[in-house]
């Protein structure tokens, strides 16, 4: 019966984190600009990847794999929103700037830029 139960919620994590995974895919090829695509990459990745780090670690039958899976999901957390910061920062620099960017943010971020 608990067997039963375990596979079954393994099955349905890793449905559903494939199903995020794949839509973050489509989004890094679909969205218009840099902006969105780091936003798909970052944060539906990280989702995507620890739901099936999730569903590996109820099957496990080991303690040392929960805790691989653990530390792997708390990295992917810590790590995501770093690299969609740092990848923001550079699109900036490189000269590009978000669709929605008004006139007032546009001046405010050269003027930061030039002192």
């Amino acid at each position: 019966m608990t067997g039963t139960v375990l596979t079954l919620a393994a099955a349905a994590l890793i449905v559903l984190g494939s199903l995020i995974a794949l839509i973050s895919a489509i989004g890094l090829i679909r969205l218009p600009d840099v902006f969105a695509r780091m936003h798909a990459a970052s944060k539906a990745g990280a989702a995507g990847s620890s739901l099936l780090l999730l569903a590996l670690a109820l099957r496990a039958e080991e303690s040392s794999i929960w805790l691989k899976a653990a530390a792997t999901i708390l990295f992917f957390f810590l790590t995501a929103p770093i690299s969609a910061h740092l990848l923001a920062r550079a699109a900036l620099k490189a000269g590009f700037h978000p669709p929605a960017l008004d006139d007032k943010a546009r001046a405010a971020l050269g003027e930061a830029k030039s002192k």
